[in-house]
């Protein structure tokens, strides 16, 4: 494969605590790019210190992006390469870059984005809770109002739910939780990622918020929340019972349940018990 550096804006992901977990084509392009676009330059200089990278870099973060847009652009369109990295993670997933990326987007800009680290999908990986259907919510709001109405809007959800929270905020967020969701809702909790106290927390709400409180440790560090979404209703269609209906005419209910099942692609168990419960046995 061809890793020669092109004149481009670059995607990096850089680790999200411990330092080894950087891709090998992260720190090559890191490298090889003539400008590096940071967060915070202060912070990614201990990472660049400790891969030997020399590259120059330059301020771009949530307060100048829109500012330092234009010097991006012109840089690469002057032939020179770019990669924008952020504190931690994949830079723009509740991190800055977005008005940098949908402008070069929209003038043309090639844009290559690096896979790598990502919070909220390492600790959603080691969760637990279903990966297969889930949405990422970033940072839930602040003011009490704003939080409780971000929360009404997942009462019903049946998707894992997935935010970033901040020490300060996370027994804050959990009594809200336990507000607007309910002290049995399943919470699962990933901190600090990565680094020597990784932990895991897996309780219902409410057990969850007597559990932090009871040792101010549990509350250090950075946190993925994870929130269990409900388990759907099974609804039988008025169609499903019509052919039960039908096919019970002809044969007992047992088989009844194990064709229509076959025809419906459900579970033959759950119709049998359906049909019994509400008494179309009875209605033969």
């Amino acid at each position: 494969m061809d890793n020669a550096i092109e004149s481009a804006l670059y995607i990096v992901p850089t680790p999200i605590g411990n330092l080894s977990d950087i891709t090998l084509r992260a720190v090559e392009v890191l490298k090889n790019v003539d400008y590096i676009g940071a967060e915070d330059t202060r912070h990614s200089q201990l990472l660049l210190n400790n891969y030997g990278i020399k590259t120059k870099m330059f301020s771009l973060h949530d307060y100048n992006e829109i500012q330092k847009r234009d010097y991006l652009v012109n840089t690469i369109k002057e032939g020179k390469s770019v990669a924008l990295i952020s504190d931690a993670g994949t830079p723009l997933i509740s991190d800055p870059g977005y008005h940098v990326v949908s402008y070069c987007r929209d003038l043309g800009i090639k844009v290559i984005p690096l896979p790598g680290p990502c919070a909220a999908i390492t600790a959603l990986s080691a969760s637990g809770l279903p990966t297969n259907n889930f949405i990422f919510m970033g940072f839930l709001p602040t003011k009490e109002k704003a939080l409780n109405t971000e929360l009404s809007a997942i009462l019903d959800e049946t998707r894992t739910c997935v935010f970033y929270e901040s020490p300060k905020r996370i027994v804050y967020t959990l009594e809200a939780i336990n507000e607007v969701l309910g002290s049995e809702r399943r919470v699962v909790i990933g901190r600090e990622l990565t680094k020597t106290f990784e932990s895991f927390y897996d309780l219902p709400a409410g057990q969850m918020l007597d559990f932090l409180r009871e040792d101010p440790n549990r509350t250090r560090g950075e946190f993925v929340l994870m929130i269990a979404g409900i388990q759907e209703k099974n609804e039988i269609s008025p169609k499903v019972v019509e052919t039960m209906k039908l096919l019970m005419n002809e044969m007992p209910l047992k088989k009844a349940a194990s064709i229509c099942a076959a025809i419906y692609q459900l579970k033959k168990n759950e119709l049998y018990d359906y049909a019994l419960k509400n008494g179309l046995a009875d209605q033969k």
